[in-house]
């Protein structure tokens, strides 16, 4: 579930900071930019595990900051295919089940990848597995199991578009940001014996 990633970057420390241990400037600053951030094709990011190699600082005349060169270790969320992951229902739709594990919650079991016999009961807004004539819900909080299917990055960076026109701005605008598209999400299934509601199966 959880890997390190080692990435290099440029640290920029300010003034005020200078009082700090290097490295412990160098962390604060990498956490700050990095701590529950997806980096495209790397993962979700949760921390800082250590520095690996910190060069000389260089100072700007024009700002008075250090900037350094740095190699380090990330503490980074990204489970492989076909791994188990146990969290918690967090929303249902028509499209399927969301589940959260607590710092991560792009996670989506589409329809098709639910028990056969499922239906969306859109009165209780929540998926049904009928099981043998009995039906059991799938409730908001509910503890879950499930297997990672595949990954997806999605570059989620702003771009220019070209201006259409000043009577157009606010509906592109709109448009551009009715659905949002999260940077990292997961694909999983509960299509097996022993995966979907812990309750299922005594555990």
């Amino acid at each position: 579930m959880f890997v390190l990633a080692e990435l290099e970057d440029t640290v920029k420390i300010v003034p005020n900071d200078f009082k700090k241990d290097n490295l412990n400037a160098v962390t604060d600053v990498l956490n700050e930019k990095y701590a529950n951030k997806v980096v495209q094709e790397v993962g979700h990011c949760i921390c800082v595990h250590d520095i690996l190699n910190v060069t000389e600082g260089f100072i700007l005349y024009l700002d008075g900051c250090s900037y350094v060169r740095v190699t380090f270790r990330l503490v980074v969320f990204r489970p492989f295919v076909g791994e188990i992951l146990v969290g918690k229902i967090k929303s249902s739709s028509p499209a399927g089940v969301v589940v959260t594990l607590g710092f991560f919650d792009d996670i989506l079991i589409p329809g098709g990848a639910l028990q056969p016999g499922s239906k969306f009961d859109p009165a209780e807004q929540v998926w049904v597995w009928n099981y043998e004539g009995e039906k059991m819900f799938m409730d908001i909080e509910e503890p879950i199991r499930v297997r990672v299917l595949r990954e997806q990055y999605t570059d989620t960076t702003p771009t220019n578009h070209p201006q259409k026109g000043r009577n157009n701005d606010a509906a592109d605008d709109l448009a551009a940001n009715s659905t949002k598209i999260p940077p990292y999400s997961i694909t999983c299934t509960i299509q097996e014996d022993g995966l979907g509601l812990l309750s299922w199966w005594g555990s």
